[in-house]
């Protein structure tokens, strides 16, 4: 289905025809009408559908109608605040709506600009939830003004702990709105808070556990001392692949990957809290340009990053969420393009794949490692034991005495 099709303004077919869009997805062919219709919404998608779009594009037309009114995007995370912002103030550039994108981690400067904007009242304010209730104790948020509010990867956020933060910022706002939850999962947490937020909500569910039908998936069974080797090699093998991400589950293994990679003279770039808020912003937009070729991060990049043209994600471990593994190959394959998606699993690993395999009702293949590199483990999915002394008041193993596990 086209956007004319859906019943959007000229200036915004001219923004979307401008930024390169041309036909909706699912999500929005569903979301679009719904939500222009002044419906609550409830969607549930996975990552790389389109569903930013699904709400930034039917908000835009309500704010060109009513400029008198303004919208509220809460998000879990800075990045994915930047990149909506992004995406808002090139369809606003066209019709003269400002967005203002409030979340923490810089350095300060941006305090007095963003203190003023929200003050004044701006059209549309994304942000997290932690640091706009900063701004709330403050007093320094006009919300009076705030008529559509949205929450986006709803599910992370109540993961991450912001229930409590969104149910203040909730309070805050006037009572009269249009209400937007979007969410890659469906859990009772986030059944409960759409029925306390929604009324008579407009229901949207596309497959969650499944990654696109672009991606090919594969695995490697291998020691942990296997995967440097198996990593540099495979990178080497594939010199026509501009973008590869690599994932990895901590940050301390992202720099110990970077060191790897950098001592088999292959040049990589890392994202992980360790950065400042600046430095992750400069390295992202490196690698969205296609300056830097291969970026090794956390999960923190698993959702709502939209960077195209990703050829090859590698998993160099095994996520313990099932879900996060939809996410991480759902990095590839975007937009009905095709990619590739490999992942290192050690023996500890193989009863959580065996559960992604589950989850998206697919066996994913296993490739054999190169002879040279040694003997691998043998497939053999079984949930791991836990140590003695591991429950009940006995110390965690790794963990010492009176100390947090780093």
């Amino acid at each position: 289905m086209t956007f004319e099709e859906l019943g959007l303004h000229d200036q915004l077919l001219e923004a979307l025809s401008y930024m390169g869009f041309e036909q909706a997805t699912p999500i929005q062919e569903q979301a679009i009408p719904a939500i222009l219709q002044g419906r609550d919404l409830i969607a549930c998608a996975q990552t790389g559908t389109g569903k930013t779009g699904a709400f930034t594009i039917p908000l835009l037309q309500h704010l060109s109608e009513h400029r008198d009114r303004g919208a509220m995007i809460i998000v879990p995370t800075r990045e994915l605040a930047i990149q909506i912002d992004q995406q808002i103030e090139g369809f606003g550039y066209f019709l003269g709506i400002h967005s203002l994108p409030v979340y923490g981690g810089g350095d300060g400067s941006g305090w007095d600009q963003q203190k003023k904007a929200l003050i004044q009242g701006v059209d549309i304010i994304v942000a997290t939830p932690g640091k706009l209730i900063s701004y709330l104790n403050l007093g320094h948020v006009k919300l009076d003004h705030i008529r559509y509010l949205i929450l986006d990867e709803a599910d992370r956020m109540m993961d991450m702990g912001f229930r409590d933060d969104i149910n203040k910022i909730i309070s805050h706002l006037p009572k009269e709105r249009q209400n937007l939850l979007f969410s890659a999962t469906m859990p009772p947490k986030i059944r409960e808070l759409s029925h306390r937020l929604l009324k008579d909500p407009y229901e949207i569910t596309l497959s969650i556990s499944k990654p696109a039908e672009g991606v090919l998936q594969a695995a490697y069974i291998c020691h942990d001392h296997q995967k440097t080797p198996l990593l540099t090699r495979l990178i080497a093998d594939k010199p026509n692949y501009k973008s590869i991400l690599i994932f990895s589950s901590t940050k301390k293994n992202v720099n110990t990957i970077l060191q790897s990679l950098r001592k088999h003279k292959i040049a990589a770039e890392g994202v992980s809290s360790d950065l400042e808020q600046q430095e992750r912003e400069e390295v992202l937009s490196r690698f969205r340009s296609k300056q830097t070729r291969i970026l090794v991060a956390t999960d923190v990049l698993s959702r709502g990053i939209d960077i195209k043209d990703i050829n090859l994600v590698i998993n160099y471990d095994v996520p313990k969420n099932a879900e996060d593994y939809v996410h991480r190959v759902g990095r590839t394959a975007r937009a009905d393009t095709t990619g590739v998606a490999l992942t290192f699993i050690n023996e500890k690993d193989m009863f959580d794949f065996a559960q992604i395999e589950a989850l998206i009702e697919a066996t994913v293949t296993k490739v054999p490692v190169p002879e040279d590199l040694g003997e691998v483990p043998v497939w053999k999915p079984v949930r791991q034991r836990r140590p003695m002394g591991s429950r009940g008041g006995g110390k965690k193993p790794g963990r010492k005495s009176g100390g947090r596990k780093k």
